[in-house]
């Protein structure tokens, strides 16, 4: 297939509240933290993976849409609820952009998408670097527990480390269009992903009031500065 150009989609994600990403688990030492957030091994900042974004964006599309799976006994497609969508079928945008899952030369190929990992901002480390030494932290800890409804206690602490709120990210996206594609289409599908984002979480414990975040873009052609718009999460 003929490459014939490539779009950029480039902003901020901002941290509406505090985000907890990746990070590994430290359970079994005492007093320590049960969930980090990932962190760059050199500079220790936080970031959010391009993996993370990508599969989240995935999710919510397919719970939209719907996921498939090849029956081979039935010479059909059925309904997949566990695993992400495989069908690789031309007019299935899902595995268009995203790729079909466990199926190498799929009628969908190539991947239409490739979703960089989001840095720190420069206004967010400069936020940092304002405060007073002893107050300066990438992440916030939060303590979590679980109440006993007999006797209306807390048991069961446990500590997760989160981005706090009003911090943000750079975060690049790179939608390839190939010979035969529907541009407006893929392109409106992406950004139907970044929105279903906006209206879920993204990282742990969304149910529990972490990763609400709102994304501010600019949609342009690679090389070509005009024929760009740009979207607010806040319009």
């Amino acid at each position: 297939m003929k490459l014939e150009r490539s779009i950029a989609i480039t902003g901020k994600i901002h941290c509406v509240t505090g985000l907890c990403i990746g990070g590994s688990s430290n359970a079994l030492e005492i007093g320590g933290v049960s969930q980090e957030v990932i962190k760059n091994p050199i500079t220790k900042e936080p970031y959010i993976p391009g993996s993370s974004l990508k599969g989240k964006m995935r999710s919510e599309l397919e719970k939209r849409y719907g996921s498939w799976k090849w029956n081979k006994e039935k010479g059909d497609f059925d309904a997949e609820h566990r695993e992400p969508c495989g069908c690789g079928q031309k007019d299935c945008l899902v595995c268009c952009v995203f790729g079909a899952h466990k199926k190498q030369n799929a009628k969908s190929a190539p991947t239409r998408i490739i979703v960089r990992d989001a840095m720190l901002s420069k206004e967010s480390k400069e936020m940092i670097e304002a405060l007073p030494l002893a107050n300066r932290s990438y992440v916030e800890r939060k303590v979590e527990n679980i109440i006993k409804r007999d006797i209306g206690t807390a048991d069961s602490p446990r500590t997760i480390e989160r981005v706090p709120a009003g911090m943000s990210f750079d975060f690049e996206i790179i939608l390839r269009i190939f010979e035969g594609d529907d541009e407006k289409k893929l392109t409106d599908f992406v950004e139907e992903g970044l929105h279903a984002v906006e209206s879920s979480y993204l990282g742990g414990s969304g149910s529990r009031g972490s990763g609400q975040v709102a994304f501010d873009y600019e949609i342009k052609y690679l090389g070509n500065t005009e024929n760009s718009r740009s979207v607010s999460g806040e319009e």
